[in-house]
């Protein structure tokens, strides 16, 4: 099954709008901070195209800040209990876009990895347990093998005249 490529400026405008929807109303401005500085960062990993770095922190900006925002509506969601009937409307509508866009990071985590990978990043997660380091060795050859191209070459020992023989064990 192929995964489907989404697009990094998708993202970033997507998380974007959700936390401006989300602040207008009760969080406070420690949330907007964190969430635009790792918006900046994925800015940057837009301009980039070829840095491995910047999407790397911008995939660690969002896991960062699933654990700050439930953090964030654990702590400021019980103020706005004693809002008038208007503003709870514009509350609800905040609240909701701010806890969409928690639910859709780790989607978007899952996505940004996906272009780490396809830039060149080298570290492959497993979901199942603990993160494994793991690299390609389709380029490697291993020591065993003899080049044949050396030995077809030149089938016959210049110094003895002879064909080699098997290596001696001293």
């Amino acid at each position: 099954m192929e995964i489907p490529a989404v697009n990094l400026k998708a993202i970033v405008l997507m998380h974007w709008l959700l936390t401006i929807w989300g602040c207008m109303a009760w969080l406070p401005p420690s949330y907007a901070w964190g969430n635009f500085s790792v918006l900046a960062v994925g800015v940057w990993a837009i301009a980039q195209r070829d840095s491995i770095d910047a999407v790397l922190m911008f995939l660690i900006g969002i896991a960062v800040t699933i654990l700050t925002d439930i953090i964030h509506f654990g702590i400021y969601y019980p103020l706005a209990e004693g809002l008038a009937e208007r503003n709870r409307d514009t509350f609800r509508f905040s609240a909701g876009m701010a806890i969409l866009g928690l639910l859709l990071k780790p989607v978007s985590c899952f996505f940004v990895y996906q272009m780490y990978r396809e830039r060149g990043g080298d570290y492959n997660v497993n979901f199942a347990g603990f993160p494994s380091v793991t690299r390609n060795r389709d380029a490697y050859q291993s020591i065993d093998q003899q080049d044949q191209s050396t030995s077809s070459a030149n089938p016959f020992n210049q110094a003895e005249g002879t064909k080699p023989g098997p290596p001696h064990s001293y």
